[in-house]
């Protein structure tokens, strides 16, 4: 095709280089009239038919290209704003009624249809926030993040068991996560899905905001509210697959088309989706424009990538013999490592100051940054550390050191990416316990050992998440129908617990040396990884002027009295928190005053600080400045 400035915009669209092609395809006013485009090279026919003509097949569209774009143009002004429309494709005699892949709006679900809907324009009030992020874009490496993952619907629920609006979301949730100690949020996916159990994970219009909650202008002040309140917003978007519903992708022109046409990489079976063909140029410019969408037109900083691991390998949930090696022989899906090159690529070109995070669960190398042939995100969850963690903190005590380098593992690979620790969602269901309730031991013990671990896990090195309800202490698992369990926090045990998240996550926010050299050991020393027979792990954590935090973490219930931290001469440390304090329902083993280091023995220039470590508790020291030589 010849490019000329008429038909720049489906050529480039064929070429998979169109990243706005929602401006194109789907529905947009030109000129004053409703134009729909929708891609269908498959189709023997196209009409569009909805509430504007009875559903019926009045109005045929005109093929346009010889790639398979078809186009209406309303010149009689017969189709008005808030109309319901779906496409009905024909296909060998065979007619399919589909939604449009780049409507902006759709029907409240159940009900599936498109809504012609052209957005007015916002009065955006995030210009502040704006200028914050790009100042701070080559930054972000050095800041703090700590990340709440929620899944809006089940946050809180109205008394008679209806869903909040947007609005109401954010007038609850940015005073709450400022207040808490939260620097950013994390939506599961928020992009139209029919089916409320696939919690967000079966998209079927992603260009549409979740109708459940409301209208696309209200998540845009949904956005705007946490920008002014300083809270960072990420959305989960998911490019791995889609669901086999008969008004979505699915088949969409009556045979395989947005997604893979080999049986051996057609279906994500385990989850009863199809796989996106993201070697397909139209596909390409059609997710790429998504994610730049959220972006661009919703001020979104970030967004968490579903599922990469399942993209990047051919084998992956396949048995031998139901996948076929690529041209090198192995198992890397080379369209899915392009895509996701020129993803991150068009990110960083368009909206340089956003973040791309990958959920990969494996050790493919080099997933942040362009170097190495790297994929370019920002961000990896660092789902190893998860793992081994959780592992460990199940185990009754006695055997905890057994286990011991389930705990210290994670330093031997903690920079080789840039990562984010994660406890979501997916750590909280389908029989694996709250985070609470993983804890072994009795009631006390689960408390005092959640307080524990999430000690460590906000002195690791690594940005944090954690998923909604773990501040609180609940014992249910995560429930999408229902909401989080508020009445705890009429419990003492609970409402301490709450508190202890909260100053834990201040401690974090407020102290540079948890989050300024994250990414190299620079920031972290060992002071003792090996001490497996107590349980006990001490380290320091450093910032760029040399000032330290001293982290000591008990995995016994065994007071230990006299604990020995070996120090400079003349170093002096104050408890700066102390998990086991009874403020926060621990049974107040705690460190009183200053600590300062003394010479072990007469013939050794040996000096050490004698603490006391709580049962199943963490301590959290101060270096005082200027006293050691």
């Amino acid at each position: 095709m010849e490019k000329t400035e008429t038909n720049l915009a489906q050529y480039l669209f064929h070429q998979g280089t169109n990243y706005r092609a929602q401006e194109y395809l789907g529905v947009n006013k030109e000129n004053g009239e409703y134009v729909f485009r929708v891609w269908a090279p498959n189709a023997e026919s196209v009409y569009l038919c909805g509430d504007f003509n009875a559903w019926d097949n009045s109005i045929p569209m005109n093929r346009i290209t010889d790639g398979g774009i078809y186009e209406y143009r309303d010149t009689a002004g017969l189709i008005h704003e808030g109309e319901r429309y779906k496409y009905k494709i024909i296909n060998h005699g065979v007619e399919h009624l589909k939604g449009d892949p780049y409507a902006r709006l759709t029907e409240l679900p159940p009900l599936t249809a498109s809504v012609v809907y052209t957005p007015d324009e916002y009065a955006w009030r995030d210009s502040g926030w704006l200028k914050f992020r790009h100042k701070n874009r080559e930054k972000v490496y050095e800041m703090p993040m700590n990340i709440y993952e929620a899944h809006l619907g089940s946050w809180k629920k109205k008394e008679d068991g209806s869903f909040y609006s947007y609005i109401e979301y954010a007038t609850e949730l940015a005073p709450y996560l400022k207040q808490m100690g939260y620097t950013h949020i994390e939506l599961l996916p928020i992009m139209e899905h029919p089916f409320d159990g696939s919690w967000g994970y079966q998209v079927c219009s992603y260009f549409a905001p979740d109708r459940r909650y409301g209208y696309p202008h209200e998540f845009k002040c949904f956005v705007d509210m946490m920008h002014e309140a300083g809270i960072g917003v990420i959305l989960d978007w998911v490019p791995a697959h889609f669901p086999k519903d008969a008004h979505g992708l699915y088949e969409f022109d009556g045979q395989p088309l947005y997604e893979y046409q080999g049986l051996d990489r057609m279906e994500h079976e385990g989850w009863g989706t199809r796989r996106f063909d993201v070697g397909r140029n139209e596909v390409q410019a059609f997710l790429v424009s998504n994610a730049l969408y959220w972006l661009n037109e919703y001020h979104v900083d970030g967004l968490r990538v579903d599922a990469v691991a399942s993209m990047l390998y051919l084998d992956y949930d396949k048995r031998p013999g139901e996948w076929v090696p690529n041209v090198y022989g192995d198992n890397k899906c080379l369209e899915a490592i392009a895509f996701f090159k020129k993803l991150n690529s068009a990110v960083k070109t368009y909206e340089p100051d956003t973040l791309m995070i990958a959920e990969e669960s494996t050790a493919w190398a080099n997933i942040t940054g362009f170097d190495n042939d790297g994929l370019g995100f920002d961000f990896k969850w660092n789902m190893g550390w998860m793992n081994d963690s959780l592992s460990y903190i199940e185990k009754d005590p006695v055997h905890r050191k057994y286990h011991h380098n389930k705990m210290n593992f994670s330093m031997t690979y903690a920079f080789s990416e840039k990562y984010v620790l994660p406890i979501s969602h997916d750590e909280v269901v389908h029989g694996k316990k709250s985070l609470l309730d993983k804890m072994s031991g009795d009631y006390w013990q689960k408390f005092a050992t959640s307080r524990l671990y999430m000690a460590y896990m906000m002195t690791h090195p690594g940005k944090k998440l954690t998923f909604m309800g773990t501040e609180l202490g609940m014992f249910s698992e995560w429930d999408y129908k229902g909401s989080l369990e508020w009445f705890l926090l009429d419990y003492e045990k609970h409402a301490r617990y709450q508190h202890y998240i909260a100053a834990l996550n201040a401690l974090y926010i407020e102290n540079p040396s948890l989050w300024e050299q994250d990414t190299s050991w620079e920031g972290f020393r060992w002071i003792d990884a090996d001490d497996a027979d107590r349980s006990v792990f001490s380290y320091k954590r450093i910032d760029k002027k040399g000032e330290e935090l001293c982290v000591i973490l008990n995995f016994t219930p065994v007071v230990r009295e006299g604990y020995e931290l070996s120090a400079e001469k003349g170093s002096v440390y104050v408890e700066l928190l102390n998990s086991d304090s009874d403020r926060f329902g621990g049974s107040g083993v705690e460190n009183q005053g200053k600590l300062r280091a003394v010479k072990v023995n007469e013939n050794e220039d040996r000096y050490s600080v004698f603490l006391r470590l709580p049962p199943l508790g963490a301590v959290i020291l101060r270096k005082q400045k200027g006293k050691s030589k």
